[in-house]
């Protein structure tokens, strides 16, 4: 089973990102990725708030469009301890749709298309892929722009 939090810094956010919208894709991708039983939240957030998060836990400067906080990891003590039956816990992905808004523009994609990109992105990195820049070559990005291309296959954009 799988337990998704959504949650909007304001009203106005949930047009932009419905969370029906959100819980659909997010269910999609946890499946295509083999996590048909954990737990995550997903809170979109204005880029003010994105600029604390960012300089609180990474030390930077200025707002950015996506950040994952991973809940636990494989070497984590805690994955001995979990009751069987009881879900991942994935951990939380934080999207900035200001951020998202500027990415639609400067790369001229859809909304959709990049709520799903950043969506996509978000479990990746939950899920324990990284990487080092933003060239697409990168292997994670490659593998976040198959996982687009499967959902765009299936009618999910």
């Amino acid at each position: 089973m799988i337990g998704i939090d959504v949650s909007h810094e304001s009203e106005e956010m949930e047009r932009t990102a419905p969370p029906e919208k959100v819980m659909h894709v997010l269910e999609r991708v946890l499946g295509m990725v083999g996590k048909d039983d954990c737990e995550l939240s997903c809170s979109f957030v204005s880029d003010g708030t994105m600029s604390n998060l960012n300089s609180s836990y990474r030390g930077k400067d200025g707002s950015t469009d996506i950040l994952s906080f991973v809940q636990t990891d494989e070497s984590d003590e805690f994955l001995f301890f979990r009751e069987e039956g009881e879900p991942e816990v994935l951990g939380d992905i934080v999207i900035s749709l200001d951020a998202m808004e500027r990415n639609c523009e400067e790369f001229s994609v859809a909304a959709d298309e990049e709520l799903s990109r950043l969506l996509i992105h978000g479990v990746l990195h939950l899920t324990g892929w990284d990487h080092e820049t933003n060239d697409v070559s990168e292997p994670m990005l490659v593998r976040q722009e198959a996982l687009l291309e499967m959902l765009k296959k299936e009618s999910f954009l």
